[in-house]
């Protein structure tokens, strides 16, 4: 008799992105679903991994992370938020954007409490809410341009009401937070015992001369919040799995009570080629303006086709509506353009828990030229 087990995740099965990725394999298909880049990193960046591992950063480093990349990071912060951050307590090295998340919210939930989650919604939030034993109250953006509901936002509040959740640039719309939304959401949680997690690992990935607004830059929110960010987005590394976590020194504390028995500490050398890259502002500065000319090839490309752009203003996606010519689900969709068409998308459908279905697809922009082409020519034949 083979043991068995309870699930702690009885409704979750396997992700929308791994089963168009292996549908993209098995049919030869462009994969403009999963949001990784198809073209080189900086050579630079890989040398300096190289040169320290040749000088023997291979070993582990502070369980917080390697002491000199806190410091540039908070150094960056306040170069560009006018944040000033301790880096010996505020910043922590994390394997990845969605373990800073995680272990937020796992720092935080107890059985019972309430997260506010604003759906459509980035896949690990709600099953990573629900394995700590709360519950997340979901909220949908307001279709098409996914703006946030604050009416509605102030009626689900309750006294169990715990964590907001906010994303900005916004995965998988694109859409971006603007200083009304950050002046809403601190007039929200003044005077209450509620923590925002921050979900910023899109923040130079944003567009048309608009400024991102970072927790960071609000000390009223900063002191009540985790702020998750990612190298891997930001220097087309998706694979390294390292990203950041910033938050006061006593939400912090706890934070790595919680870190410290899972990795303990993450990857060294590349940690410390980071610390001196990251002296290369031009890098990350430029960087908006960068993909946004992916962003707008792209968007050049798919008028020749039947679908209707919903402008993303940040991150490596935009979401086009199909409801003009097809009433077949989003899913439906997605798996006929692999198998028939040979091109790879996410249907948008997949973000809400209950599949809300608003006839969208979400494409991934950030590919070369030459695959963005290939993949909008099948679609012209649609």
């Amino acid at each position: 008799m083979h043991p068995s087990i309870q699930s702690k995740l009885p409704n979750v099965g396997t992700t929308i992105f791994t089963v168009m990725s292996q549908l993209a394999v098995e049919h030869g298909a462009v994969n403009l679903g999963q949001g990784f880049p198809d073209f080189p990193m900086s050579e630079a960046l890989t040398d300096l991994v190289a040169k320290a591992m040749k000088e023997g950063n291979n070993q582990y480093v502070h369980m917080a992370g390697y002491p000199a990349l806190r410091e540039a990071l908070a150094v960056k912060a306040s170069d560009l938020y006018n944040a000033q951050l301790d880096p010996l307590t505020e910043i922590t090295i994390t394997p990845g954007g969605t373990y800073a998340i995680y272990t937020a919210l796992t720092t935080v939930l107890q059985p019972g409490d309430e997260v506010i989650v604003f759906e459509p919604a980035y896949d690990s939030y709600i099953p990573n809410i629900e394995i700590n034993g709360a519950k997340a109250v979901r909220i949908a953006l307001q279709f098409p341009n996914y703006s946030i509901p604050w009416d509605i936002v102030r009626t689900k509040l309750t006294d169990r009401t715990r964590m907001i959740m906010i994303n900005s640039p916004h995965n998988p719309t694109g859409a971006v937070l603007s200083e009304t939304d950050m002046k809403e959401l601190a007039s929200i949680v003044e005077g209450t015992n509620i923590i925002i997690l921050s979900d910023e690992v899109y923040e130079h990935l944003i567009f048309d001369g608009i400024a991102h607004q970072s927790i960071l830059k609000y000390p009223a929110l900063l002191e009540r919040s985790f702020v998750c960010f990612s190298f891997g987005k930001t220097y087309h590394c998706t694979g390294w799995k390292l990203g950041y976590c910033i938050a006061p020194a006593a939400l912090m504390n706890e934070f790595r009570k919680v870190h410290q028995f899972n990795c303990f500490t993450c990857d060294t050398p590349k940690q410390v080629a980071l610390a001196t890259y990251l002296s290369n502002k031009e890098a990350y500065l430029h960087l908006g303006s960068q993909i946004q000319a992916k962003r707008d090839f792209f968007r050049g490309l798919m008028k020749d086709t039947p679908f209707t752009c919903i402008p993303s203003h940040g991150s490596y996606f935009e979401c086009y509506s199909y409801a003009a010519f097809s009433e077949e689900s989003d899913k439906a969709l997605a798996i006929r353009l692999t198998k028939d068409y040979g091109i790879a998308t996410i249907p948008v459908s997949a973000f809400y828990q209950n599949g809300e279905d608003n006839k969208v697809l979400r494409f991934c922009f950030a590919k070369k030229e030459e695959t963005l082409e290939k993949a909008v020519a099948m679609l012209k034949n649609l």
